[in-house]
């Protein structure tokens, strides 16, 4: 198949390498590539051929999430249908008994995060840095940061994450279970494609496949709500808050500050 914002190669006879490939837009997510990246992953998973699957992109940036641009014209309708693209692709990582690694090289935003670590292993670059800055914009990190990262690195951490939206160092995601590995500069992928082989040389298939099948519940039970976060999240992308703060940040211009609500009613008036 071609794509259009891939870049998919064999790597080895084992391991197809999947890149993301706009780099010119920073391999932003958009409804094309989420459904030509679950076309590849599919392709990988069904090919007898292929031992092993490697995510990775070009470019100096891995990912900046999801298209700004894309995710305020959507209505409450055309964003759960994205979102439901977007869940399906993140579940084929997760799912499929082939080993999947990430290689990272420069900022993994938002949905890039997310996407990474739907992978089983992360390998990113010393000068790699991560975040999920949805909260700054008015979005919600709904798509597995919410739900993901307080089982993966702790309830206080992943609030520090994605309540100030706050970019850290590989090293730092390493030390709190982000990621796995921390390679030199330019290593990322052909160290990611070196630990996918290393699986594939000494590793039984069937225990690598069950042994991430028994994992799976344990992440799963962070997306009980999978249905209902899709929805909130459209909702939240078809509000006019989401949609001035996404405007003045792609304009970058400096975002408003708003008072925020409280849950109880206010006082009654004497």
């Amino acid at each position: 198949m071609t794509y259009d914002t891939l870049d998919v190669e064999h790597a080895t006879d084992q391991i197809t390498i999947i890149r993301l490939d706009a780099p010119d837009r920073n391999n932003v997510l958009d409804m094309r590539m989420i459904q030509e990246f679950t076309v590849a992953v599919t392709e990988a998973d069904r090919d007898d051929d292929v031992d092993g699957i490697v995510v990775t992109a070009t470019g100096d940036m891995f990912c900046a999430g999801a298209d700004l641009n894309y995710l305020t014209e959507l209505s409450f309708e055309e964003g759960t249908r994205f979102m439901t693209a977007y869940f399906e692709a993140l579940d084929l990582l997760r799912d499929t008994g082939k080993p999947v690694v990430a290689g990272v090289q420069g900022i993994c935003a938002a949905g890039g995060n997310e996407l990474v670590s739907a992978c089983d292993l992360i390998v990113a670059e010393e000068t790699a840095r991560f975040t999920q800055p949805e909260a700054g914009v008015g979005a919600t990190a709904a798509g597995g940061g919410v739900q993901l990262l307080p089982l993966v690195v702790g309830e206080k951490r992943a609030k520090d994450l994605l309540l100030t939206g706050r970019m850290i160092e590989a090293e730092e995601a390493r030390a709190m279970g982000l990621i796995n590995r921390v390679v030199p500069e330019d290593d990322a992928e052909p160290r990611a494609v070196e630990l996918t082989e290393t699986i594939v040389d000494h590793t039984s298939p069937q225990a690598y496949r069950t042994i991430k099948a028994i994992m799976k519940p344990w992440t799963n039970f962070g997306l009980l709500g999978q249905e209902m976060a899709r929805d909130l999240t459209a909702r939240v992308w078809d509000s006019a808050e989401f949609r001035e703060r996404a405007a003045a940040f792609l304009a970058d211009e400096e975002l408003a500050s708003r008072s925020f609500d409280g849950v109880r009613p206010p006082r009654s008036e004497e």
